[in-house]
């Protein structure tokens, strides 16, 4: 069976919006890896290590996964902590 991981990507560090933080994704884990020994890159010839499937929810993620019969492991996205900030706040303290 294939295994796979489901989540929702994090931000690019040049964004500073969370405009397409809202998808999740299933990404298949790649077996077989190794060295390509014409250019030394590393390779596979798993080609699903390269598929990303997009979900709207984690829900229909999931269940995608279970039609399908693939092992899945949820990783649950880490909550922002927003503090809110003035710029009196560098003269003040």
């Amino acid at each position: 069976m294939r295994k796979a991981k489901i989540y929702i990507p994090t931000k690019n560090a040049m964004q500073s919006g969370l405009s397409k933080s809202n998808k999740w994704i299933i990404e298949f884990n790649s077996k077989n890896t190794g060295i390509n020994p014409l250019m030394g890159w590393e390779s596979s010839t798993d080609t699903l290590s390269e598929l990303k499937l997009e979900f709207a929810t984690k829900e229909l993620a999931i269940e995608y996964a279970n039609k399908n019969k693939i092992d899945f492991e949820v990783v649950e996205p880490q909550k922002r902590k927003i503090i809110k900030k003035a710029y009196a706040d560098n003269f003040t303290k």
